[in-house]
């Protein structure tokens, strides 16, 4: 592991939970669309939600 001071690790535990809150909303959002391209846009953009969130969280490992 990376030897991360105390104010890197909160801003990736704030950037983390927002990706992960970005992709929980998506995911409901594209669940809840009836219109099949908006469908499309919300679960792509809740999956780069989750890319992003698991690359971040290759910093604690």
């Amino acid at each position: 592991m990376t030897n991360l001071s105390e104010l890197e690790l909160q801003n990736l535990r704030h950037l983390i939970g927002g990706y992960d809150t970005t992709h929980c909303k998506m995911q409901e959002y594209a669940n809840s669309s009836t219109d099949p391209q908006l469908k499309q846009f919300f679960e792509k953009s809740a999956q780069s939600a989750m890319k992003n969130k698991e690359q971040l969280m290759t910093f604690f490992n």
